[in-house]
């Protein structure tokens, strides 16, 4: 069920089950006013006395249903997302108005639809006939699983580019996963829009880093060149952790990759962890972004000048017992 929406979904559902479940090129109201009689401001005791009166006041309260129901079709409106709930009798003549609606839609919910379909949020209903109604593509109730969860998409939004992940799974440790690994894959798109540079991966950018830092020591006479040597040996443990983790010998596989480069002079060759034959990452099509390897190599920094400001550390031991 996990699916790219082109558009906003809303963990809500069309109000009477038999309203229609696609609505194309709708008119949307987006209410945060109640469908409801209105309510006096001080306290209020109303006394029914026979059968007669209690008519009279489900009539008028009706009345008051079908103005509000009436406001929403003069306006133009063709779905109703209102912010509140209203009871079953107002559910009823919304769907006997063929008037579909969405209700007990959050604030920051609300906004977002606002911003996205191009629509005012209405207070009252007196002013629907001066409002902008919103529009969009499409709005559809899907429903999922055996329990049949149902939510809201609204599709094809013209005011936003907004899209959605929908992401299902059969336990909350699956879709925790996959949220993950989408965050990471969207991250990487964010830095390759920032900088467009790359660098080959599978350990190949390391070597070639560490090659050149080594080869820069030598030329330093003092004792730095000691430091300097040091980084660049420490740059070695990603291809080396690399062939651990896919179960190559790891010492073979940097002598291989490390022959190779200086042997082609190129700095794509790096660890085959996939076993396709070739140590080419070019060829491999194995990449990462400049802006994500600089920030490794930056932060692995920054923890080990972090490290090396501590002069000593004290252990207090606990009193013996």
């Amino acid at each position: 069920d996990t699916a790219l929406v082109s558009g906003i979904v809303i963990d809500k559902d069309f109000s009477h089950p038999q309203m229609p479940k696609v609505v194309a090129n709708p008119k949307i109201a987006i209410l945060t006013c109640p469908f409801e009689p209105p309510k006096p401001k001080t306290k209020h005791t109303v006394y029914i006395s026979n059968a007669e009166d209690y008519k009279d006041l489900h009539e008028q309260e009706q009345d008051y249903f079908r103005k509000q129901v009436q406001a929403c079709k003069d306006a133009g409106a063709t779905l109703v997302i209102c912010q509140w709930g209203f009871d079953d009798e107002g559910n009823y003549l919304l769907y006997r108005n063929d008037l579909p609606a969405v209700r007990w839609v959050g604030g920051v919910e609300l906004e977002l639809i606002a911003v996205a379909t191009g629509g005012d949020i209405v207070a009252r209903f007196e002013d629907l006939p001066e409002a902008r109604l919103g529009t969009c593509g499409r709005v559809r109730e899907v429903g999922f699983g055996t329990t049949k969860d149902r939510m809201l998409y609204i599709e094809n939004c013209p005011n936003s580019k907004a899209v959605t992940i929908f992401i299902r799974g059969g336990n909350s440790m699956m879709i925790g996963e996959a949220k993950r690994s989408l965050h990471d894959a969207l991250c990487m798109v964010r830095n390759l829009i920032r900088d467009n540079r790359i660098v080959y991966g599978g350990g190949s950018a390391e070597i070639a880093a560490s090659r050149t830092v080594c080869d820069f020591a030598d030329t330093v006479k003092t004792v730095d060149q000691y430091a300097i040597r040091a980084f660049g040996d420490a740059l070695e443990a990603v291809p080396i952790n690399l062939a651990l983790n896919s179960g190559l010998n790891p010492v073979a596989a940097l002598s291989a990759a490390r022959k190779s480069q200086l042997e082609n002079n190129t700095p794509y060759s790096g660890v085959d962890c996939m076993d396709r034959g070739t140590m080419d990452m070019k060829e491999q099509r194995v990449f990462e972004t400049l802006h994500g390897k600089i920030s490794q190599f930056r932060l692995a920094t920054q923890v080990v000048k972090m490290i090396l400001k501590v002069d000593d550390v004290i252990i207090t031991h606990p009193e013996q017992q």
